[in-house]
């Protein structure tokens, strides 16, 4: 006897996922650094490997916590979280603690990559020995994008 799918999970699977430049469509004006389709691409890898760690923090009030703690890592924020208030204070602590960010297009595929079924707006990547290398390369690509002014 197989189990009928709930109706919200069969409407996920019918519906296509977006492209990058799809997703590009629904930023805020603040999304500024943004990452490119590779280093999005990147940073989700280093998220999955993380996560396997239980080496992420998740959520704006988990990330600005331990930013004030002074913890250290590269801060993901989802481009499309609506409203903007929600999260707007985090890239100025960063800049604060002098703590890489970037912005990545979905909060959907940031919640998926950090293996939640929930969007999630922000993440911090904790530095771990596992992953170290990818971990350095995204530190560097993350620290060598511009800061909006």
């Amino acid at each position: 006897m197989a189990r009928e799918k709930p109706e919200a999970a069969a409407e996920a699977e019918a519906t296509p996922e977006r492209s990058y430049r799809e997703q590009l469509d629904f930023l805020n004006p603040i999304a500024q650094p943004l990452a490119s389709r590779k280093l999005t691409r990147k940073l989700y890898k280093c998220i999955r490997k993380a996560a396997k760690h239980k080496q992420l923090r998740r959520g704006v009030k988990e990330v600005q916590k331990f930013i004030n703690k002074g913890e250290k890592g590269i801060t993901v924020l989802a481009g499309d979280t609506l409203p903007i208030d929600v999260y707007c204070h985090i890239p100025i602590m960063c800049e604060d603690m002098s703590l890489p960010y970037a912005y990545v297009p979905s909060k959907s595929d940031l919640g998926a990559a950090a293996g939640s079924k929930r969007p999630t707006c922000v993440i911090m990547i904790k530095p771990h020995e596992d992953y170290q290398e990818t971990y350095d390369e995204c530190l560097e690509e993350v620290s060598a994008l511009p800061l909006p002014l």
